[in-house]
């Protein structure tokens, strides 16, 4: 017993002397900079309490360096629920680290909602009155049609249509911007000339002229400054152009330059936007820049609801910081970019909420080990969180880490190659992250030896074809990269036209493909001309087909074998080590037949309706196809491949293949501190 008292005195005299080794600082609405921030509420004689800002707190960190007095166990900055509407962005630096043993920590107080915003919320409405805007506007909404001044509220930087400008949010939802048609496109009917321009034999114009059907553009006659949104060309690459004229007798509408780089063709959708007469749905909302004044088309009370505009360009920057965390927040609100971190080492966004904003929600660049954890990122402009860093010279890695992070409903802005995570460098990491509904991609990479695992990917590409849920491409030299354990659902491409779940363009190579479930996406793994790359104990359902190899570089893009890839080939010490012993392929890959895609092998999968294999005639000699389980055989493999049992069977056949059972339990996202409830 008095052992049991000694041990338990000891425990109780660690923490004290712990605790006493950490200096907290506390931030609250009711705070005041001028205060101390020892106390988490202002005392009685309202002369001591907490800070108001944010600003203050890292100024009093920098104080405790300075003076000498950097407590050992580190500080903690605890923030009181409430709205924080930051003036300007939240500025660290390398003097605002702390260190391995003594991090700097902020963090929302547990079980409060912290925001930090960095827009302004917008009350000064009332009615539309001018009998000029209610001319403008449909008869059937002009009584619900509402306006703001936001000049008086000193919001005078609009930003442009063509992106990165003010945006509105209603409900901490994302507000359309007013457009026609409210859902869907209109089409391009034909180019007003034919000027010779053609990419792979299809014809279409460099002039962005073209015929329109119906006669809804008349509406725009008059307008200030009409916008158009498109995919002019291709499916896959997407522009906005101001409207320079209309002609209604025509039916012809002109765009301004710069025109789009692939040109104009038949066929093709756009939209229209930024235009007062389209401010005919709920949620829409239209900014007339000359006056400042803001009109809306509320989904619901406004008096009852939440506007916000954004106002500021990022919210959080961190140059060259480490071993400092952010935790608990809510992040919204801005034009660009969140959250930036640059240079540095270990930096952490963890639990936090990060939308509604124009760019993307945490961009790294450079450092060492940062880490986006336990997140939910929605309603982002752009993607969701990109991580670049590592020495590709040497092949060092970064360690730059996404994991278990909830991203949805992004690149509402730009809409094309802004994916939910971007990996580039060398030795980053995706595992655990759930990520859907999306126009285009879901994981792009770049670079050297990124290990992607344990991603939950749907619904992705639906506004895009010739697209990749997981996209990377044209270069010989991104090798070493792991895509394992993932599970890819419902991803066919915009109009079901077909897109792909793994897709290695354009000769990209080395990459392994092992252990995934690919259920309804067609073209599941897709080499596009690539060498040395495997795709190995793979599950494939109802995919069409489920693995596609070509020979491209030996015909259509031959182009690029002498021009991009060997000059990406000579920017990097190919033939010395590191390189030379980590992918020996290189070493003589010029004088390789570097256009035959040789080294890929695809064994040991298991493909359960659908297609199974298309392989060019070209390719089919230098591809190793073996050991795989195919039609009604592959369905004996599995306890119920369609109804997501994808265990293997007693005495399976796969298992005898020496098919390796897939982890699909771990697949998505997991429980912790921070996510208590798993969405479906």
């Amino acid at each position: 017993m008095r052992l049991v008292l000694l041990l338990a005195v000891l425990c109780w005299l660690a923490v004290v002397r712990g605790s006493a080794q950490t200096v907290k600082f506390y931030v609250a609405p009711n705070g005041n900079d001028i205060w101390s921030g020892h106390l988490p509420a202002p005392n009685a004689k309202r002369t001591d309490g907490p800070f108001a800002t944010l600003y203050k707190a890292r100024d009093a960190i920098r104080q405790l360096k300075q003076a000498g007095k950097f407590p050992k166990g580190g500080v903690i900055v605890e923030v009181q629920g409430g709205v924080y509407e930051l003036p300007q962005p939240l500025e660290l630096t390398a003097e605002d680290s702390g260190t391995p043993d003594a991090p700097i920590t902020y963090r929302a107080r547990t079980g409060e909602t912290v925001r930090l915003l960095g827009g302004k919320r917008i009350t000064n409405w009332r009615k539309v009155t001018d009998p000029f805007v209610l001319s403008r506007l449909d008869e059937s909404v002009r009584e619900k049609v509402w306006q703001a001044d936001l000049k008086a509220l000193g919001i005078t930087d609009f930003g442009s249509p063509a992106g990165g400008g003010l945006e509105l949010f209603f409900n901490d939802e994302p507000m359309t911007l007013a457009r026609y048609p409210n859902e869907g496109f209109m089409r391009i009917v034909d180019v007003v000339e034919y000027d010779g321009h053609q990419i792979h034999g299809i014809k279409g114009s460099k002039v962005g002229r073209f015929y329109y059907e119906g006669d809804r553009p008349k509406r725009w006659i008059g307008e200030k400054d009409v916008w158009l949104h498109g995919y002019w060309f291709w499916d896959w690459s997407d522009q906005r152009h101001r409207l320079k004229s209309i002609d209604p007798e025509k039916r012809i509408l002109e765009v301004e330059p710069p025109y789009h780089y692939y040109g104009y063709r038949k066929g093709q959708w756009f939209y229209a936007y930024n235009i007062l007469a389209e401010l005919d749905s709920p949620g829409e909302w239209y900014l007339d820049r000359e006056t400042g004044t803001l009109y809306f088309y509320p989904p619901s009370d406004i008096q009852k609801g939440e506007a916000i505009v954004s106002v500021l360009s990022t919210l959080l920057t961190m140059k060259d910081v480490s071993h400092v965390r952010w935790e608990g927040f809510v992040m919204e609100g801005v034009r660009g970019t969140v959250v930036t971190i640059s240079g540095g080492n270990d930096v952490r966004i963890v639990g936090c909420v990060i939308r509604n904003s124009g760019g993307y929600a945490v961009r790294v660049d450079g450092g060492t080990n940062h880490a986006v954890i336990s997140c939910d990122i929605y309603g982002m402009g752009e993607g969701g969180i990109s991580l670049s860093g590592g020495d590709r010279k040497t092949l060092t890695p970064a360690n730059h880490l996404a994991e278990n992070n909830h991203i949805h409903h992004y690149a509402r802005w730009h809409r094309m190659y802004r994916p939910a995570i971007a990996l580039n460098g060398v030795g980053n990491k995706a595992r655990h992250n759930f990520i859907h509904e999306a126009p285009h991609q879901a994981i792009a990479f770049s670079g050297n030896d990124h290990l992607i695992e344990f991603n939950r990917i749907e619904r992705v590409c639906l506004e895009s074809n010739d697209a990749g849920a997981i996209y990377s491409g044209r270069d010989w030299t991104w090798r070493g990269t792991v895509i394992r354990f993932n599970l890819f659902r419902d991803i066919t491409g915009f109009q079901n036209k077909g897109c792909m779940g793994v897709y290695l363009d354009d000769m990209l190579c080395g990459t392994t493909v092992f252990g995934n479930i690919f259920v309804r996406v067609t073209r599941a793994a897709f080499i596009g001309g690539g060498r040395d790359n495997i795709v190995e104990n793979n599950i494939f359902v109802d995919c069409e087909p489920a693995v596609h190899v070509d020979a491209r570089a030996m015909g259509w893009a031959s182009y690029h074998v002498g021009t991009t890839l060997t000059e990406r080939l000579k920017a990097v010490p190919y033939q010395q080590p590191p390189w030379s012993e980590r992918y020996p392929q290189l070493v003589n890959i010029l004088d390789d037949e570097p256009a035959a895609p040789k080294g890929n092998i695809i064994r040991r999968n298991i493909c359960i309706g659908g297609r199974w294999v298309n392989i060019e005639g070209k390719a089919k000699p230098y591809v190793r196809v073996e050991d795989n389980l195919v039609g009604d055989y592959a369905e004996s493999a599995l306890m119920d491949a369609r109804k997501g049992d994808f265990r293997l069977r007693p005495q399976s056949p796969a298992a005898k293949l020496g098919f390796k059972p897939i982890p699909f339990e771990r697949i998505g996202l997991y429980r912790d501190k921070w996510r208590a409830k798993l969405p479906q």
